[in-house]
């Protein structure tokens, strides 16, 4: 069987500007603020959650199902798709719209100015779960426009797959209702440590409140490793111990945590479309995670299933089942 990812496509322009910004902008002005940033260069990245987690899942041999929003000027990412095999027959296109887009300028001290256009993405609730004919162990909801990221939780969970519910940078799109709605039921919820810290301050629950309203809880907190928790539903993901820390993979170089997330998202996948123990999952993720992290871009592994068989092998001293 294979997975579902819902989620993003997206399109980000990376600039960088040579210089600090707060060199150019009159503080005392700010009320009638109008500059120009040049920037010499321009690179353009293909991105989204559900393509870079769709990305990650065919380096490991696996052939994903992508169901997305995209707009009129999807041509050069779809050839990009293709090219890198992920199938896209449930990206529906909308001729109205723009896909989404990220336009990120970075100044000399690391600021950053960021202007997002949502774009058919906000539209992602017209591609349904329910039309999704081919059959699937898990599905993924990921960052998505508000009302799609409620409608495929619920069509998940109603369906009986495995359903992964992680809300990323669309947490704060729910208030606390919608975000307990999220919660109760899923098979899984996973978030970063900023994003855990929200969500209980959100909700005003506890890790155990949280826990016993899910099959299992993951906490990614980047070089410090994730930690995972058996939930209170009745899911059997061979968590044999109550909470369970993990360490992160060390990577040979720190180039771009941009995509880090996706990566590890897609070891767990792989690990729940297979069957295989959720610690075994995280482990993949977080070698994932060191691979693109040496790389620049979100879509940026370059090795295969085999190498990164390899590499789970040789940080964790046995195969990969």
């Amino acid at each position: 069987m294979s997975v579902l990812v819902t989620g993003s496509v997206a399109i980000d322009h990376i600039m960088v500007f040579p210089d600090r910004f707060d060199r150019h902008i009159l503080k005392d002005q700010l009320h009638i603020l109008n500059v120009v940033f040049a920037v010499p260069s321009l690179e353009k990245r293909f991105g989204g959650t559900a393509a870079n987690i769709a990305y990650n899942l065919r380096r490991l041999g696996e052939d994903p199902l992508v169901l997305a929003t995209v707009g009129s000027d999807f041509g050069d990412y779809a050839r990009w798709m293709d090219t890198c095999g992920i199938r896209r027959d449930l990206i529906r296109v909308l001729s109205d719209a723009f896909t989404a887009q990220c336009f990120i300028t970075t100044d000399s001290a690391e600021n950053q100015i960021i202007v997002f256009h949502p774009g058919a993405m906000d539209r992602g609730h017209e591609a349904k779960v329910a039309e999704v004919a081919e059959a699937f162990r898990v599905g993924i909801v990921a960052p998505n426009g508000k009302q799609a990221m409620q409608e495929h939780a619920r069509a998940l969970k109603a369906r009986g797959s495995i359903c992964v519910v992680d809300p990323g940078q669309g947490l704060p799109l729910f208030d606390a209702d919608e975000l307990r709605e999220m919660i109760e039921g899923a098979s899984i919820y996973i978030v970063n440590d900023y994003e855990w810290e929200t969500t209980k301050e959100r909700l005003g629950w506890s890790e155990d409140e949280v826990a016993e309203r899910v099959g299992a809880l993951i906490v990614t907190r980047g070089e410090r490793g994730s930690f995972l928790r058996r939930g209170g539903l009745d899911l059997d993901f061979g968590l044999d111990e109550e909470r369970l820390e993990l360490p992160a993979v060390k990577a040979e170089a720190v180039v771009d945590p941009t995509g880090c997330g996706d990566a590890y998202r897609s070891g767990l996948l792989y690990a729940l479309a297979h069957g295989l123990p959720l610690a075994d999952g995280a482990r993949l993720g977080a070698v994932m995670g060191a691979l693109k992290i040496a790389r620049s871009g979100p879509q940026s592994i370059v090795e295969d299933r085999d190498a990164v068989r390899a590499r789970f092998e040789r940080e964790f001293g046995f195969a990969l089942p």
